[in-house]
């Protein structure tokens, strides 16, 4: 990917624009806390707790309460202690600096990394608050504040987050070499200075300092937290190794966990760096993998209830799909010039006057292929008989033999019918897989193993004679694809309305 330019390549400028860049905030929620604010029967712990649901806020007053206590060193670790210190007015001020923008309108790439902290904020309230009661505090704030160096770093250029998860998730690359890439400095040592610079609250400090500068540490946990399955061996090995174990029992280390385990589940629940956090804390807590993952399933719904529904990606969606299913796929590049000069060829063949073929076959093989070059990977064309009472595979590509044999009887199939009853079109995505699912044949579903699909029906003399189904191998379907499916059903369209008039 080319580096924008503006792009800051060092780590004293990153500083300087960072320091400088304000989260900006949605404004009901900016509206809902200055009501709160104006309340005088809100305690500071109710305060603290409505801005939960603006990060953008807890993170100003929480540097602010410590930039002023800097010269002190008595630096704050919770909100509630930061509201008190600054006062209700300067946290009121400090609420009207921020940028205020209706919810959609906020950056998706700073609003993903927020519920990612949310999510954190959640599995450490879970896992560890009960345990260390008298520290529910550091826990939770350090645990949602802990990753607010990047909302910073997403808020300016947001385009760095699908950046990073396509080429560090998706495809594998090695993070260090994509942060030099795209930051001209490592990510975690941008963390730390920002961490430091601002008086985050320490355990956040301390965590960055361990992954930028001690990570031995961190190495040699893992490797023992592996053997997950012999607790007695591993609590021998951590009996000979007295610093290591005295690192590991660090309550500061609840934070690190909370936020790598939401992290990891955010690509997928089973990938290696999720088992290898989900084994670290189990090592933590003393507790067996088993017992560590329902722990997390049940907190990552509670969560995701806690929070509205909108076009963000939550990790407990996953629980509902198969084991192995991945909601990041590659992205789907731009077609090259050759490929959308062949579409067009394809399409003036379907639109030419008078038709260019003899027969259907040829009809729907060009259909077929002009289909393919607008970027649909697995194409399946049937055409119905007479009177709808039988499917018939015309045209596939992309899909199991079986496909060009295919034969499906519409009768026993609701969705099949609706479509047959007159031209529409379906796009089958997770939010209405489960509604449309049990409708389709098995056989057609077990042909388009994915929950992001488009089936389009298609008439002649006012009657439906072919459906077509087509996806970009399992991928989302992106708005453009759709519009170019779109454009090339008009051309077929176009193409079955010219062969039927032909001779007449």
């Amino acid at each position: 990917m080319p580096k924008p330019v503006h792009y800051p390549r060092t780590l004293t400028d990153w500083l300087k624009q960072l320091d400088g860049q304000l989260l900006p905030a949605s404004s009901s929620s900016q509206e809902k806390l200055r009501r709160a604010l104006a309340d005088s029967n809100r305690s500071m712990r109710e305060l603290a707790e409505l801005m939960q649901d603006c990060p953008a806020l807890a993170l100003s007053v929480l540097r602010e309460a410590n930039r002023k206590s800097s010269g002190l060193g008595e630096q704050t670790e919770s909100l509630e202690a930061a509201i008190n210190r600054l006062g209700i007015q300067r946290t009121e001020s400090l609420l009207n600096r921020l940028p205020a923008l209706p919810e959609q309108d906020l950056p998706k790439a700073l609003r993903q990394i927020q519920l990612i902290s949310q999510h954190a904020s959640q599995q450490a309230n879970g896992l560890f608050a009960s345990r260390l009661a008298r520290l529910w505090q550091e826990v939770h704030w350090g645990s949602l504040l802990f990753l607010a160096p990047i909302w910073t770093l997403l808020a300016a250029h947001p385009e760095l987050f699908e950046a990073w998860e396509q080429r560090v998730l998706v495809k594998g690359e090695a993070a260090s070499k994509v942060e030099q890439e795209l930051l001209g400095v490592p990510l975690l040592k941008l963390c730390l200075a920002l961490s430091e610079q601002w008086h985050l609250p320490e355990w956040i400090t301390q965590s960055y300092r361990l992954l930028v500068n001690d990570r031995r540490l961190l190495v040699k946990a893992l490797h023992i937290a592996r053997d997950n399955e012999h607790p007695l061996h591993q609590q021998q090995s951590l009996d000979a190794d007295s610093n290591l174990r005295r690192w590991l029992t660090h309550p500061a280390n609840s934070i690190l966990l909370a936020n790598g385990l939401a992290l990891s589940a955010h690509y997928a629940w089973n990938s290696p760096h999720s088992l290898r956090w989900q084994r670290l804390t189990g090592l933590f807590l003393q507790l067996p993998l088993d017992n560590v993952q329902q722990q997390l399933h049940q907190n990552a719904v509670s969560s995701a209830r806690q929070m509205p529904a909108t076009d963000l990606w939550h990790p407990a969606e996953a629980l509902l799909w198969p084991w192995q299913a991945r909601h990041l796929q590659a992205a789907v590049e731009q077609p090259k010039a050759a490929v959308v000069s062949e579409w067009r060829q394809h399409c003036a063949q379907l639109l030419a006057q008078p038709s260019a073929f003899a027969n259907v076959l040829q009809l729907t093989a060009s259909a077929n292929q002009a289909l393919q070059a607008c970027g649909m990977q697995r194409v399946l064309i049937l055409l119905a008989d007479r009177n709808h009472t039988r499917l018939q595979a015309q045209q596939q590509s992309g899909l199991d033999k079986a496909a060009a044999s295919l034969s499906l009887e519409p009768q026993h199939s609701q969705v099949l019918r609706r479509l047959l009853s007159a031209p529409a079109q379906l796009k089958l995505s997770p939010a209405n897989i489960a509604q449309f699912s049990a409708m389709l044949p098995g056989s057609l579903k077990s042909l388009f193993p994915s929950e992001h699909l488009l089936i389009r029906s298609i008439a002649s003399n006012n009657r439906v004679v072919m459906l077509i189904f087509a996806d970009q191998g399992g991928r989302a379907l992106t708005d453009a694809s759709v519009q170019g499916f779109g454009k090339t059903v008009q051309c077929i369209e176009r193409a079955l309305s010219t062969f039927a008039s032909r001779g007449r």
